[in-house]
């Protein structure tokens, strides 16, 4: 992931010169020829606040006072070159798209202006369909850049807001189960972020043009963090709120396919995917199951992670959902190092329920495992690939919707772990 110090020292940057964003983007154009100037403001004055420079020293001087989105520079002038200019509009304003103009293009010019960030040169005369094009395409590439850059700094915010929350009420000593809940529990969707933020970043470095199915994929990837984010905060939020002690948790109900769908969305570029085979079946017939739909990714997202995870060679992993139109027979679920049903005491055992089954071919749990799968600090994986807390956060948020998780595992075939729901009566 891209160091948030860098969109954040440009965020800041921006916000302690920007007193009133304008209502329309700004355009600085500098050349020291009169004609072109005045053609690109007339050309782009419907759309754009167009500023106009005859030299770099000039430009530099405008920018330091405006908000700028795009700045078009002519390469060769009097005094300092586009060049030059170019290079120091993106040291001080890392997120402005440049466009380089150029009556006399060479190769070393053109990567030259390439090398110091420019998004595009076009050769002079421009043609004005040509010229509108490569602005939009610019445009484009800012629009991309400031959402990348939005995320990122609401993603420190709520970094921010957990460590003053920990350092007020000193969780580590007091409420460290609960704080490392926290971290355990946004550290996935984290994951997903990094490595849309590592897409982002680096299409937009190396690309000097972004259109067709490359700007439609960047797009989605933009979709994608700010969902992450969000889904970052709605997770903090509520276990912030068990801080408070605010126990009256607001329950949802939530559609089992789009759950199964964000789930194959959230893992698609998971790092524990890699090598592995993972299919989401949805639900013939969807249902809603009575519980939060927050918690519920959160649970299946701990169960597949796990299930990616338990072991180092390529395996499958299949996740389905089914409705149970009779209660279960309980009796003939043994409590063994085989198979168990976690969270007994507490499940009502009244149908119909929602049952969303995560299998793997994997090796198997052990039985020293097996018997204390869902304690604190338990883990299947290496010592440096997890905490151990993802089972107790599964179990917590199970149990309080009045649900189960019945688990059976065999030995070199593999395990299964099915959520028990209560299905939502309102969805009938």
């Amino acid at each position: 992931m891209m160091p948030a110090s860098q969109p954040l020292a440009a965020s800041a940057a921006s916000a302690a010169r920007i007193d009133a964003p304008p209502a329309k983007p700004v355009m600085l154009v500098v050349d020291d020829e009169e004609g072109p100037r005045q053609s690109l403001k007339i050309v782009f004055k419907k759309d754009f606040e167009v500023v106009l420079a005859k030299s770099g020293e000039e430009g530099l001087a405008l920018a330091a006072g405006r908000h700028i989105d795009i700045a078009i520079l002519d390469i060769m002038m009097t005094g300092m070159s586009g060049i030059d200019l170019l290079g120091k509009l993106k040291q001080r304003y890392p997120g402005i798209e440049i466009l380089m103009l150029t009556a006399y293009e060479t190769l070393d010019t053109a990567r030259a202006a390439l090398r110091h960030g420019a998004c595009d040169y076009l050769n002079k005369p421009f043609d004005i369909s040509t010229m509108r094009e490569a602005v939009a395409k610019a445009m484009e590439r800012r629009r991309l850049s400031n959402s990348a850059e939005h995320v990122t700094y609401e993603l420190d915010q709520l970094k921010n807001e957990l460590e003053d929350r920990r350092l007020r009420e000193e969780l580590v000593k007091t409420k460290g189960d609960i704080y490392a809940s926290v971290l355990h529990d946004i550290n996935s969707p984290l994951t997903v972020i990094s490595g849309f933020a590592e897409v982002i970043n680096n299409s937009l470095q190396d690309a000097a043009s972004i259109e067709g199915e490359q700007l439609t994929s960047m797009r989605a990837d933009i979709a994608h963090l700010n969902s992450q984010v969000t889904r970052c905060f709605e997770i903090s939020r509520r276990y912030l709120s068990f801080l408070r002690n605010d126990t009256d948790q607001v329950q949802s109900d939530v559609a089992i396919n789009q759950i199964l769908t964000d789930l194959g969305e959230l893992l698609s570029r998971h790092p524990a995917r890699e090598g592995n085979t993972l299919e989401v079946v949805p639900m013939k017939q969807d249902a809603a199951a009575a519980i939060n739909g927050t918690d519920l990714l959160q649970i299946l997202l701990n169960l597949t992670v796990n299930a990616l995870q338990c072991t180092a060679k390529p395996h499958e992993v299949k996740i389905s959902g089914e409705l149970i139109k009779a209660p279960l027979d309980l009796s003939s679920i043994p409590e063994t190092d085989r198979e168990r049903l976690v969270g007994r005491p507490g499940f009502g055992n009244e149908a119909p329920f929602v049952a969303i089954t995560i299998s793997d071919n994997g090796p198997g749990i052990s039985p020293s495992i097996f018997r204390r799968l869902f304690d604190e600090q338990i883990t299947t994986k290496e010592a440096d690939q997890g905490t151990g807390l993802g089972l107790s956060i599964v179990k917590r948020l199970v149990t309080s919707a009045g649900g189960a998780v019945h688990i059976s595992t065999r030995p070199g075939v593999g395990s299964t772990f099915r959520v028990l729901l209560q299905k939502s009566h309102s969805s009938e």
